[in-house]
């Protein structure tokens, strides 16, 4: 039995001890379906987002802020496994060493499929361009709504919670300010 197979068999046996009828024709193929949603919603444990930011490394002379910003992604509350999602905004400031562009929202999409917290995920999108890129400094906000509070317990629907996290040169207000200044634009 190869790992999708398994994982279908584990949500057959969710749905039957729901009540449900497995044998139902809309079910039938409902635990393979989920067992592959689940695999793709969490194949950021397979990839590598440092390898994917030294994949397109460049020595440039930029001491300028970096910006992308509304990175738009998803990911998988690890307390109720439900999803969560919204945007990321994410800067450094060079130091000798710049990155493609694109691999800053992967780096983001690759810590979000995976069961995550967003207070985690804010840190670990830092952390790693950081690590990797060693800039003077790098900022991430991310901005998002989650299904465990609207869909279940206290029911907020409009409820968005943001998180922050910096290094370096963001710890100066000024620039902190410069960059959601940029965010805001």
């Amino acid at each position: 039995m190869n790992k999708t197979d398994e994982i279908a068999e584990h949500y057959r046996q969710i749905i039957s001890l729901l009540g449900e009828d497995t044998n139902r024709e809309g079910l039938l193929k409902t635990p393979q379906r989920v067992a592959k949603a689940m695999q793709f919603m969490t194949q950021g444990y397979d990839q590598d987002p440092e390898e994917v930011l030294r994949s397109a490394m460049f020595h440039e002379e930029c001491r300028q802020m970096v910006v992308v910003k509304d990175i738009e992604f998803f990911s998988m509350c690890e307390h109720h496994i439900l999803p969560f999602f919204g945007k990321a905004h994410v800067a450094y400031i060079p130091k000798n060493t710049i990155t493609g562009l694109s691999k800053i929202a992967r780096v983001v999409d690759i810590y979000a499929h995976r069961l995550q917290l967003q207070e985690r995920l804010t840190r670990q999108i830092t952390e790693c361009i950081q690590r990797t890129l060693d800039p003077l400094g790098v900022m991430v906000v991310i901005e998002a709504q989650h299904m465990c509070m609207q869909m279940r317990g206290v029911q907020k629907q409009h409820s968005v919670t943001t998180t922050s996290d910096f290094t370096g040169a963001f710890e100066r207000a000024t620039t902190r300010e410069e960059f959601f200044q940029l965010i805001r634009s």
